[in-house]
């Protein structure tokens, strides 16, 4: 866009609530103030002396194949915050919903000119060139003629002089204002008539629900309905929300409209009938469901609407990918996946993969030219193997059967390179999925790039080049991560959820936000997860290497349980070596809390990494045990003053060996209160 544009996101401070009449001279005061606002950039220089220039701030353009037609102005591009200024401080304001066309006409009247431009009225069956003499600000409908002379398109049939005019007739000249484009002019003098049309046809094509105004009446319908709807709008177009998700808003539009306007006939059928009959009755029935059924529609619009909840119901909703299971005739399938496949590569495939010995039995095989596609045609048992190449993908891959994806090669030669901001990179619900020797690459996008929603995942001799969080392991579900390197996460390079099983072994993970991330497991209703860490290293991440999450309110009840029984830990220590080598001692930590079930073993060198292997150990512990305290009081108001083993018997066996952390930028092991 030109230097200098505003695009209505730049006006200025004063709200365009209805103000008091303005005598003669303070209203043209007032007019050539609001004009400069509206083009004014707020990051444009204090020095105005070159600011004011003749011609138009805006750019034009042609209509794809209309090159008849004369240029328009171009203002469907506007920036959010462009968008989101000239909602906010000129046109809603602190208005209510009910009041949304009453404060869109005050502001029309003070920006748009009421004749002498000319427009395109575009529709889905035409567009013609029309000529505005007047406009209905109340209405927000502009009073037109035709053109001359007579421009005319139809994407159905031809619509003679003749025919328009008669339409024009049955409108009584009057067309909605959303419904024309400006004929670029320029001459500056209708940029303002460009961008406030724009403006209310935004707002009306992707803001505006048409239950907005039966909702509760309150002074907050911008910050209720629009900012949202606005944001969401924007991080669609700018690929930040999973393709799942668009298509689930999407639907449950069109569900809410069709329900909204049935919902609008009944009443007006009730309201039009005086009997008490029976039909009546069963209709006033009927209404109660559709009443209820759109609220729920609504309420489901607004978590997808609101940017912190939305992913909680996108999880909720993408973590259902249902499995195929087996082929119906029973038969397992190696996919290969190569862009170029090669004589050479498919004999070398023939002798290391596909037949190393005497074929028992024969094996399908199907070729692929993108991993994708390979993913998708997968059954139960099914097996990939990507050749060396580096594969982009627009799409999420969803396992939901137990499957092998491997590459033919090392990680750095089999490259899958993730387009896109909104989808998961890898989302896996299969019972066991095996991963080994890939390199994924995500880029700029908002959610991890492996999701572990339940079942069992390995993860073998892989690279994860990661843009937000990195792997994410849900409840119940369990990960095995071996030789692997993870890196680059704007969160957490691993974030464990309760209930939860981990085990990582012999892996990088560094340049995170923070390595790894252990959610709260406090609550009554989550299980302690079961982690092992062994011969990781842990280094250059911004926090900490390991940071449990867990409630404020978890130190006191910690300093309060110290004192009630001592019997309750046993730590012990075991320390061997020769006088002659470099400190090194095996540590065996022994630590038994109150359910009598939970044992921890650390083994791991005294060098500069044990003091972060046994914070973590101790911590992890001391959290355990709390749980199991707070579990035997709960149970103990309850009446239950000798509880069970086994209902007591939930366990964390923690695994922590030889883990080194360096160069962390807080330190090897932190705690995040909440």
């Amino acid at each position: 866009m030109a230097d200098g544009l505003l695009a209505g996101g730049g006006l200025g401070s004063e709200a365009m609530a209805p103000e008091p009449e303005l005598p003669g001279w303070a209203a043209v005061e007032e007019l050539e103030r609001l004009e400069k606002g509206f083009f004014e950039n707020e990051d444009s220089c204090s020095d105005c002396s070159d600011h004011v220039k003749p011609g138009s701030s805006l750019q034009s353009f042609v209509p794809e194949g209309k090159t008849h037609f004369p240029e328009m102005f171009q203002t469907s591009q506007l920036l959010f915050y462009e968008r989101f200024r000239a909602y906010q401080d000129y046109i809603l304001a602190d208005c209510k919903a009910s009041e949304v066309k009453e404060f869109t006409a005050e502001f029309l009247e003070k920006v748009l000119e009421p004749s002498g431009w000319r427009a395109v009225w575009h529709t889905n069956v035409f567009e013609v060139l029309v000529e505005v003499t007047d406009v209905d600000f109340a209405a927000l409908k502009a009073v037109v003629r035709l053109a001359n002379p007579y421009l005319c398109e139809s994407h159905v049939s031809t619509f003679t002089l003749e025919c328009m005019k008669e339409l024009l007739d049955l409108k009584e000249y009057r067309l909605p204002l959303q419904e024309l484009w400006v004929v670029f002019d320029d001459s500056g003098l209708f940029d303002q008539t460009a961008l406030a049309i724009e403006h209310v046809r935004f707002f009306y094509q992707n803001i505006w629900r048409s239950w907005d105004e039966e909702e509760e009446d309150e002074y907050d319908y911008f910050v209720r309905c629009v900012e949202p709807r606005l944001r969401l709008h924007y991080d669609i177009l700018e690929d930040r929300v999973p393709s799942g998700l668009i298509v689930d808003y999407q639907n449950l539009l069109t569900q809410c409209e069709e329900s909204y306007r049935k919902f609008l006939n009944l009443r007006s059928s009730l309201s039009n009938c005086n009997s008490d009959s029976e039909q009546e009755n069963i209709s006033m029935v009927e209404g109660l469901k559709l009443y209820s059924e759109i609220e729920q529609l609504k309420q489901k619009l607004k978590l997808i609407e609101n940017p912190l909840l939305r992913y909680v119901f996108g999880y909720q909703k993408n973590s259902n990918i249902q499995a195929k299971g087996i082929r119906p005739n029973g038969q397992k399938v190696t996919h290969v996946v190569s862009s170029i496949m090669m004589t050479g590569l498919l004999q070398s495939l023939l002798r290391d993969r596909l037949c190393p010995e005497p074929c028992k039995e024969e094996i399908e095989i199907k070729f692929h030219s993108d991993p994708l596609s390979a993913i998708n045609a997968c059954y139960e048992g099914d097996t990939v193997i990507v050749c060396p190449g580096h594969y982009v993908v627009h799409g999420a891959f969803s396992i939901a059967d137990s499957i092998e994806l491997e590459g033919y090669g090392l990680p750095d030669d089999i490259v899958i390179e993730k387009r896109g901001k909104g989808d998961t990179f890898v989302d896996c619900t299969g019972a066991d999925i095996k991963i080994s020797s890939i390199k994924f690459v995500q880029h700029d996008a908002v959610e991890g790039i492996l999701i572990i929603h339940r079942g069992k995942t390995t993860l073998e001799n892989c690279v994860l080049q990661c843009e937000t969080t990195g792997v994410t392991v849900r409840t119940s579900a369990e990960f095995l991560m071996k030789n692997s390197d993870l890196y680059g996460a704007k969160g957490a390079g691993i974030e464990i959820y309760p209930g939860s099983k981990c085990t990582l072994s012999d892996n990088g993970i560094h340049h995170c936000k923070e390595g790894i991330l252990i959610k709260d497991f406090l609550d009554e209703h989550y299980d302690i997860p079961k982690i092992s860490m062994v011969n990781n290293v842990i280094h250059n991440n911004e926090g900490y290497g390991v940071v449990l999450v867990k409630p404020t309110i978890f130190s006191d009840l910690q300093e309060d349980a110290q004192d009630e029984n001592e019997a309750n830990k046993a730590l012990k220590v075991q320390t061997s070596g020769e006088a002659d080598v470099a400190e090194r001692v095996d540590l065996e930590e022994l630590i038994q809390c109150a359910t009598g079930k939970m044992e921890l073993y650390v083994r791991a060198d005294l060098s500069e990494q044990v003091e972060g292997n046994c914070e973590i150990v101790n911590e992890l512990v001391a959290a355990s045990t709390q749980k199991g305290q707070m579990k035997k009081k709960r149970l103990s108001e309850l009446g239950i003053t000798q509880a069970d083993d086994n209902l007591m018997s939930q366990e964390m066996f923690v695994s922590i060996v030889g883990n080194q952390f360096k160069w962390n930028g807080k330190g090897s092991f932190g705690t995040f209160l909440f």
